[in-house]
């Protein structure tokens, strides 16, 4: 919430809008299917008393799902995107370690003994 000035709009993701607008979509959903499906066919009168119930569970569990994941969130440090990691470049050959080109300590590919023990 460091990010927030006074006077300025917040961003969708900072702002309440974005998790009410995202529980209310999946409310819809759920109202709609619960409305289509609960009835049992054409024949019989629709339940919305099912469907209100439905889509008043679908809001409240998704508001509280995007609310703790919009609490949780935090942005990367600043450091992490400058290239400070190790192996970053594909250009630069290993020394030692795996893809390394052997050197003469190393015993050949094939499996032979050059030691010259017998």
């Amino acid at each position: 919430m460091a990010d927030q000035h006074p006077g300025k709009p917040r961003k969708l993701r900072t702002s309440v809008r974005g998790p009410l607008m995202f529980s209310a979509f999946w409310a819809v959903i759920a109202f709609l299917a619960v409305v289509i499906f609960a009835s049992g066919g054409s024949a019989r009168a629709p339940r919305f008393d099912l469907a209100f119930t439905a889509a008043g569970i679908a809001f409240i569990v998704t508001l509280v799902v995007a609310a703790m994941l919009s609490m949780s969130h935090k942005e990367n440090a600043e450091h992490l995107g400058k290239g400070s990691g190790v192996n970053l470049s594909s250009a630069r050959k290993p020394s030692h370690g795996y893809g390394a080109a052997p050197g003469p300590q190393d015993p050949p590919a094939d499996g032979t003994d050059t030691r010259g023990s017998h």
